[in-house]
């Protein structure tokens, strides 16, 4: 049986590649500072999983503490690496929270590959690395320009020093850009639950549904686009968690074909704001109270994956579809507040 890290697993797509792992017969170590999460995750994972994964919580920042995880888990085979902030916004309000524990943290997990041998690492990263993209949809031959947000240079920097490390080390990397991630698992046991408002859009549309949001905020309405609203690739989250399955499962088996791979993971398929609000009304019978405000710092206009390399070197392809994602996260959210 093999041992995967997981940092962040008790996080929204931690927790759901937890389970993955789980059911797939892997032995899981979860570490999680819980700054965004809930040790009410554990018990979440193990309904589903009947395996209670082994937990600590640590702050990735201190590096001591970093060192001390790893004289005492020397045995891991694998990392997934899912710790960090990740709202663009904050991130343009508070660039030195990003930087410091986004990136730091990264290169102190990546010392303590090289000092114990752990070969087997899994990136979290984002389609934010793009920018602003020339063309759509976007493939992985697209060029990083600059990056939008505090938040999108942590992650192309963060691309860079795993190359980097990679190019001089024993480590094997695959870094997945996500596209837009949404929906809960199909037993309501898990799903996202941010602590304090929501930076992302569905639990924010979940939140007002229920009654705890007073109004969903549409940031701007007159980007060129259909209907002026911003276009995202939706990914259902049980999807996502899979590919993070494949990719270890590919590093594991050495048939990756360089040190450093990169896949997006989307649909292949964009949604404007406007057209997530509408489908989750349709889905759920909700009428949501929205209303059109200033646009965001930060936010891309338009962005959609082009999923040929994941379907076809990873084999890996979504399976479900938005509607399914947004019944899932209203689910969740009905039995989260007990409606």
């Amino acid at each position: 049986m093999k041992k995967i890290l997981v940092t962040g697993g008790l996080g929204y797509i931690g927790s759901h590649t937890v389970v993955e792992l789980q059911n797939t017969g892997f032995e899981v170590v979860i570490v999680d500072n819980l700054s965004n999460s809930s040790l009410d995750v554990l018990t979440g994972i193990m309904a589903i999983t009947g395996v209670k994964p082994t937990f600590e919580e640590l702050d990735l920042r201190v590096k001591e503490d970093v060192s001390n995880f790893f004289n005492r888990h020397s045995d891991i085979d694998g990392i997934i690496h899912f710790a960090a902030s990740k709202a663009v916004g904050e991130s343009v309000e508070k660039p030195l929270l990003y930087y410091e524990n986004n990136i730091g943290t990264l290169v102190y997990l990546l010392q303590e590959c090289e000092r114990y041998g752990i070969h087997n690492f899994i990136f979290s990263s984002s389609c934010t690395v793009y920018g602003e993209p020339d063309s759509l949809p976007i493939s992985e031959d697209a060029p990083i320009k600059m990056a939008n947000s505090p938040y999108g240079n942590t992650k192309q920097i963060s691309e860079e020093i795993i190359l980097d490390t990679c190019t001089v080390s024993e480590i094997k990397s695959i870094a997945l850009r996500y596209f837009n991630p949404i929906g809960a698992h199909e037993s309501s046991e898990i799903g996202e639950l941010p602590i304090g408002t929501p930076q992302n859009l569905v639990p924010f549309i979940t939140q007002t549904a229920a009654g705890i949001r007073e109004q969903l905020s549409v940031f701007g309405n007159d980007y060129p686009t259909p209907d002026g609203s911003c276009i995202r690739d939706y990914i259902h989250v049980v999807d996502l968690a899979k590919a993070h399955l494949m990719a270890l499962q590919r590093l594991l088996s050495d048939k990756n074909t360089t040190d450093f791979e990169v896949f997006n993971l989307g649909t292949g398929k964009g949604s404007s704001v406007l057209e997530v609000v509408n489908a989750f009304e349709k889905v759920t019978g909700q009428k949501l109270n929205f209303k059109i405000v200033d646009k965001r710092p930060g936010d891309v206009i338009s962005v959609f994956a082009d999923t040929t390399k994941a379907n076809e070197v990873l084999g890996w392809k979504t399976e479900r579809t938005m509607e399914d994602a947004l019944d899932s996260a209203w689910r969740w959210e009905q039995k989260v507040r007990n409606i």
